[in-house]
């Protein structure tokens, strides 16, 4: 047998070690070694399945000052994730067909790894019409207004979900509940978007949902709102690993929605750690310029997607995670629940991969790569990949961007009606 690549000496979850054979994009065998055209070996490195995001926000278009699509998954392959799935609530919003085949071949010009676009979750939307064109699955579908997301009220949510399910679509839930004014401090911020209302809301989404609908809650910021969802339940690393209290009051780079909670809480969320399905990023990047607003008007979302991954890896070298669980919850569940091939080490698996180090550095955002250049992470701890493989290409190295490898995971009813329309030409010839 001859090979694209062989990753030499990967130690697998099994514990043994074994050579990993790579031609197509596709493992083809794992055990002894063979020829290829590239070899890396992996003896001083953990290798991890490459990460699935499948919450980004990769802005472009109008927004390309924020980031697009280029900078946005230049800086996921530096962090080891290998797939992104892009939100909807761009600016204009992906609610049509032609929308959303805009959104796919703007990220098939300018992405260097494997992506997909979601659907727009509103009542004037044509969601048949964007499941054919290849949507991965609806929303986030805002139960509360967010930044470019306009808050359903639950009548209509109740109608979406029906005819979402209808379709057997996947369909993903911010969940949040708003009081107040506005607020003018972090501290505020997490008051008018409290971790009781976060759960409160996820019960009635739960509630309006048909039963065997397929549901995911993003972004759960609190055990108690994990403890009331019904479906697949998602966390992001700045609610596991920030709390307001570790920043200025009006430090606006730490506004996000859901907001960052007290410290208490925090510890709490990671009493959930079995109990959560994905871990994602909401990367959703904003300009210092827009960040140095006051804090009434300075917008919410932060960057994220190279700095996930890392931070995880960072907390199994403590112990405090094992390193099965980071793999299940970054690469391994989500590709599940989005009903993509998954990356990993047996024969037919998507050939995705991320090298580790041992060794524990510190987040220094003039070292990332998204366009908006700082990190709410500053100075934390975090374990970086020093290869990363996509599609079977050796993609980074070192620092250095080698070969793009892009490839577009559309839905399930994409792949039915590509299906159907091949067997309708069929029959007429």
């Amino acid at each position: 047998m001859t090979a694209d690549l062989v990753l030499r000496n990967v130690g697998l979850p099994t514990g043994r070690r074994a050579d990993i054979v790579v031609a197509g994009g596709i493992v083809r065998h794992v055990g002894a070694p063979v020829r290829a055209e590239v070899t890396i070996d992996c003896s001083r490195y953990t290798c991890l399945p490459g990460a699935v995001d499948m919450h980004v926000h990769m802005r472009g278009g109008v927004q390309a000052e924020k980031e697009d699509w280029h900078t946005g998954t230049m800086s996921a392959v530096a962090g080891g994730v290998t797939v992104v799935v892009d939100q909807p609530n761009t600016v204009p919003p992906i609610t049509t067909p032609e929308l959303l085949r805009a959104r796919i071949r703007e990220a098939e010009k300018q992405a260097v790894c494997g992506f997909a676009v979601n659907a727009g979750v509103l009542p004037d939307a044509d969601l048949a019409g964007m499941q054919d064109a290849g949507a991965l699955a609806f929303g986030e579908t805002f139960a509360a207004p967010s930044s470019y997301g306009e808050g359903l009220d639950p009548e209509t949510l109740k109608g979406l979900f029906a005819r979402i399910h209808a379709l057997g679509g996947l369909v993903t839930v911010h969940a949040e509940e708003v009081s107040g004014q506005a607020p003018a401090t972090l501290p505020e911020h997490d008051r008018a978007r409290s971790g009781a209302g976060e759960a409160h809301a996820v019960r009635e989404v739960s509630a309006l949902a048909p039963a065997a609908i397929r549901l995911h809650f993003c972004h759960l910021s609190t055990a108690a709102s994990i403890e009331a969802a019904r479906g697949t339940v998602e966390v992001t690393p700045h609610h596991l690993f920030l709390s307001h209290g570790m920043f200025d009051p009006d430090d606006t780079r730490a506004r996000v929605n859901p907001p960052l909670r007290d410290e208490e809480t925090r510890r709490g969320l990671w009493s959930c750690w079995n109990r959560i399905d994905v871990i994602a990023s909401d990367h959703a990047p904003h300009t210092l310029r827009e960040k140095a607003l006051p804090f009434e008007t300075a917008p919410s979302g932060i960057p994220g997607v190279e700095t996930m991954v890392p931070l995880l890896m960072a907390a199994v070298r403590k112990k405090r995670i094992t390193l099965a669980s980071v793999i299940e919850k970054t690469s391994w569940r989500p590709a599940a629940i989005l009903g993509i091939p998954r990356a990993g080490f047996e024969p037919g698996d998507r050939a995705d991969f991320a090298l580790y180090p041992d060794e524990i550095t510190r987040i220094d955002a003039s070292c990332l790569h998204a366009k908006c250049g700082w990190s709410p992470f500053e100075g934390l701890d975090a374990v970086f990949p020093e290869e990363v493989v996509v599609g079977g290409v050796r993609a980074y190295a070192h620092g250095d961007y080698r070969e793009a490898c892009v490839a577009w995971y559309p839905g399930q009813g994409y792949l039915s009606s590509q299906n159907k329309q091949y067997r309708a030409d069929k029959a007429h010839l």
